[in-house]
């Protein structure tokens, strides 16, 4: 079953194209990997899924419904959360309240209910503080005990960007979309990373899109991978289908190195 199914979808910014008649579908459980050359419109995909960006045409469909004309907000709601690149956490807040935070839109108490301290309202505290624990709980020590206090802003490069798929898990959401998650990290953390986003689905239920530059990563946590370039499909399949792809090859390695080989080869 298609859990996310964009169909014919292109983005222009000004007569640019940066996505063209682009077709893509997850399947509930799967975890996808986009790769493609810088340029290749990902992280315009990604803004377009949840809603920063409006496309110019097609249509994106998340459990059978649209999502276009939503906000980011609205997006989050019907249950798909996403990290960024660079990493946008609250700084001057503490960790577990960067969590807590991200669980107001499926929170029911309002303004009325803050105000007035009623029953409801600090039980529904106490519930969002709960849950925040056990989605921190998920990375280990490394986001507990007495960090739980520390201001986001003491976290190392490595610790930020867990704290930011924290977040996203805060929301319940049943899509995840990962934009270069290892980004930044040594061959240590990165595979630690890698281990957690296998976990995520395997232990959380989550659905995954990835958007990565490290190949290892792809490999090892990819069911399916596809590559875009100049905002178009131009292969998905397996990770040792693509990596092979002749047109892949050539969208990472430019067509004149391509040429530059064949010369030699013949020149030999």
């Amino acid at each position: 079953m298609n859990m996310l199914q964009i169909l014919d979808l292109s983005v222009t910014f000004g007569g640019l194209h940066a996505l063209r008649n682009l077709d893509f579908h997850v399947e509930e459980g799967e975890i996808v990997s986009v790769i493609g050359p810088n340029g290749a419109g990902k992280t315009t995909f990604f803004n377009m899924i949840s809603g920063m960006v409006t496309p110019t045409s097609g249509e994106i469909l998340f459990e059978g419904e649209s999502l276009l004309n939503l906000d980011p907000s609205q997006v989050t709601e019907r249950g798909i959360a996403r990290t960024f690149q660079n990493v946008r956490l609250f700084a001057n807040m503490t960790i577990l309240e960067n969590v807590m935070v991200a669980q107001h839109c499926r929170t029911h108490q309002k303004v009325f209910g803050a105000l007035l301290q009623t029953k409801a309202f600090k039980s529904e505290e106490i519930a969002i503080r709960e849950y925040g624990e056990e989605v921190l709980s998920f990375f280990g020590s490394r986001l507990i005990g007495y960090r739980l206090n520390q201001p986001a802003s003491v976290l190392s490069y490595a610790n930020r960007r867990r704290l930011e798929i924290a977040r996203a898990m805060a929301t319940r959401p049943r899509l995840l979309l990962l934009d270069e998650p290892v980004a930044g990290m040594n061959p240590r953390e990165s595979a630690e990373l890698t281990a957690l986003i296998g976990r995520l689905r395997s232990e959380w239920g989550f659905t995954i899109v990835i958007i990565e530059h490290d190949m290892s990563v792809v490999r090892d946590v990819s069911d399916r991978v596809v590559v875009l370039d100049h905002g178009e499909t131009i292969a998905q399949g397996s990770y040792d289908s693509v990596a092979n792809d002749p047109k892949v090859v050539e969208a990472y390695l430019g067509r004149q190195v391509q040429d530059k080989n064949a010369d030699e080869e013949t020149s030999s």
